[in-house]
Formats: C-alpha cells, sequence, structure tokens
C-alpha cells in the first residue's frame, strides 16, 4: 500500500513559452503548498499553437527548453515528482515529439513517452487536426516505478488523444500500472461528450486511478479547450475535479490499496482470455415469422 496526495494543474497555455514557464511554476507552487508531492501539468504545457511556422521556431532542444529546466528544478527544491504532461520537442529529422517527462524528488529525469496516437481528425464543428503533419509519433509504451515516502508505485503514460485506445491501457495496467495518466488539451466539443466518460472507464476497466491534467478555455491560437482535469479511482468515482476551464488545481490522495480491491472485485485482467474473429457469415437469418420484404 501506499498513499501520496497527487494533484492536477490545469492551464491555458498561450504562444509564448516564457509566460507558460510562470504559470505552471506558480501552480506547482500552490500544488505544494497544499500538500502535494505528485503534481501533473496538461498536454502541451510548453505551448499551444497551431501555426506550425511560429511553433517550429520557439522550439529548443531537450536540454536548452526552459519548461523541462523549471520542471527539474521545482522537483528537486520541494522533494517532489513533477509529471510534464507534454511539451514539444524538436527532432533529427524535422518533425517533433509530443513528449512527456517525469522528474523525482532529486530533479533528475526518471522517464519520458512519446505520445503514439495522433489526432488527425475532422469534427463537425469545422475543426479540423492533423498532429501527423507535425508531430512523430512514438511507438513505445512507458510505465515507471516512483519511490513516495509511503512506498513504491507504478506509473503508466499516456497523453490525450491516447486515451481513445484502450488497449495501450491496458498493456500497461497489466505491467503492472496501478496509476494511469492521460493529461490531455482535449477540444471542448469532444471534451463536452466523451472526457469524463472516457476517463471513467480506463479506471473501471484496467482496476487504477487515472490522473488527467488538461488544457482549459479559449487559447490565443483559436481553440478552445475543454478543462476539467480529473483524478479518477479505480472504481470510476470522480474523486477531484478542477470545475471548469479556468486554471487552478485538484488534489487527491491516491491509496493504491484501492487498485487491488478493485482488481479483487473484478479480476478482468486475470479472467480475459484470447480469442479470434470469424468470418462474417454471408446468410441472413430472419427472426421467426418475418415476411419477406417485396
Amino acid at each position: 500500500m501506499t498513499i501520496f496526495r497527487a494533484a492536477v494543474l490545469q492551464m491555458r497555455s498561450t504562444t509564448r513559452p516564457d509566460d507558460n514557464v510562470a504559470a505552471f511554476s506558480a501552480l506547482v507552487e500552490e500544488a505544494v503548498a497544499a500538500g502535494a508531492n505528485y503534481v501533473q501539468s496538461p498536454e502541451m504545457t510548453g505551448m499551444v499553437c497551431r501555426d506550425r511556422a511560429t511553433l517550429m521556431e520557439s522550439l529548443r532542444p531537450e536540454g536548452e527548453d526552459p519548461l523541462i529546466a523549471e520542471a527539474g528544478r521545482l522537483a528537486g527544491l520541494h522533494g517532489i515528482f513533477v509529471h510534464v504532461g507534454s511539451t514539444a520537442v524538436p527532432l533529427d529529422d524535422g518533425r517533433v515529439a509530443n513528449r512527456a517527462f517525469l522528474f523525482g524528488p532529486d530533479g533528475g529525469k526518471i522517464a519520458t513517452y512519446d505520445k503514439i496516437h495522433m489526432f488527425d481528425v475532422d469534427l463537425d464543428n469545422g475543426e479540423s487536426w492533423r498532429e501527423s503533419r507535425t508531430y512523430r509519433p512514438g511507438g513505445t509504451a512507458t510505465v515507471s516505478d516512483v519511490a513516495f515516502e509511503g512506498g513504491p508505485a507504478r506509473l503508466g503514460f499516456a497523453v490525450c488523444y491516447d486515451m481513445r485506445f484502450p488497449h495501450l491501457f491496458r498493456e500497461e495496467a497489466l505491467a503492472g500500472a496501478e496509476i494511469l495518466t492521460a493529461p490531455a488539451a482535449f477540444t471542448r466539443q469532444t471534451g463536452e461528450a466523451h472526457w469524463h466518460v472516457l476517463l471513467r472507464a480506463r479506471a473501471i476497466e484496467n482496476g487504477a486511478f487515472v490522473i488527467a491534467a488538461a488544457q482549459g478555455g479559449l487559447h490565443e491560437d483559436g481553440r478552445e479547450t475543454y478543462g476539467h482535469s480529473l483524478i479518477v479511482d479505480p472504481w470510476g468515482r470522480v474523486i477531484a475535479e478542477v470545475d471548469g476551464d479556468a486554471p487552478g488545481i485538484a488534489i487527491a490522495e491516491i491509496d493504491t490499496s484501492a487498485v487491488s480491491g478493485a482488481r479483487a472485485k473484478i479480476p478482468n485482467l486475470q479472467n480475459a482470455r484470447p480469442f479470434s474473429v470469424g468470418e462474417p457469415s454471408a446468410e441472413v437469418v430472419r427472426p421467426t415469422g418475418a415476411v419477406a420484404a417485396e
């Protein structure tokens, strides 16, 4: 059993990286003052910018990125775990990684994760997104052991659109993850319809905590994100939420004994069986008494 206090940091990141670092730092300090020893920021903490040229011009290599430096500094200063939900990192092939970072209480980098699933969609309100034009998808799921004062825990990583692919979370749970993470910049339209449902489903079907910090509100680049940063327990209950889309924090106590308790009640991770999908039948079977159409 491990007990710790987790905080989700809800942001409204701008096109100005320095302003975003300052906003991130202020929220971390607020969370620490409230007793958090794990803090998570949203997807694209460092910059929210739809214009590719502006984004590329603002990027810095990982070792020179001010957000990454500040996250490590704050982790070491306060002796906490700092999880940067993601930020854009330039790659050698001219594309960008949408990369999450986890820093430990000594300020050192523990783990990274590159978002696997690209948000390439056309929404019915006219919004169109093609992440794959700029970002290179990752190819490896990440789980990481973290050592809190109250004991160890294992985290599984995801970013935003990944949450629509339940097999990613299932594989991380099967690898021992007790806490699944899904920092995001969910659009308002999809968030209103699916945000709470998806996160609660991922928690229930894996018997795990889900922690999801979010971007919220109308951003400088014109996009609008849903907010409602959440922490969900292994039974699917929302135990912390930033109500609405304004910047802020929410905190919940995480007790990993709830994971083993949920998995003992509903042992679906153990009960899963392999199966195949058969060929579709060409025969049409009508209900008894049905009359063929003329």
